[in-house]
């Protein structure tokens, strides 16, 4: 049964390459960081602080597009970690069908957190029973 989380915190280093992003059980004590890439992690931060860029981004397009297709992005699922790399799930609604779309845990949590209110996010309890 996944577990819902919530973002607790987001590490943007500028001198080095690892940013970090912590995420905690609701109602709960478990927490965990996730290693991400420095466009994601900035990507995410320009959300939080609520920054809007010139143009679309990357993920404010794949946004439009999902919707434009008739498409919504109901939740977002870390599902498995395999050899220390974590795999998630978009839970893509269009009409009745719930599509699984794979993509990164760090694409996932930008996805989400360019929606208000942010998107849940869950992890499967094998994954925090793994990283706990």
């Amino acid at each position: 049964m996944p577990v819902l989380m919530e973002l607790s915190r987001l590490i943007v280093s500028e001198i080095n390459d690892q940013q970090a992003m912590y995420l905690r059980e609701v109602g709960g004590p478990r927490t965990f960081p996730i290693l991400i890439g420095q466009f994601e992690a900035q990507a995410i931060n320009r959300q939080l602080l609520e920054e809007e860029p010139f143009r679309p981004m990357t993920h404010q397009l794949l946004k439009n597009v999902v919707a434009a297709l008739g498409g919504v992005i109901e939740e977002v699922v870390i599902t498995e970690m395999k050899e220390h790399t974590y795999f998630a799930v978009l839970k893509v609604r269009v009409g009745d069908k719930v599509h699984d779309i794979d993509c990164r845990p760090s694409d996932a949590i930008a996805m989400a957190v360019h929606y208000s209110p942010i998107l849940p996010i869950y992890v499967a309890e094998e994954v925090l029973s793994e990283v706990g």
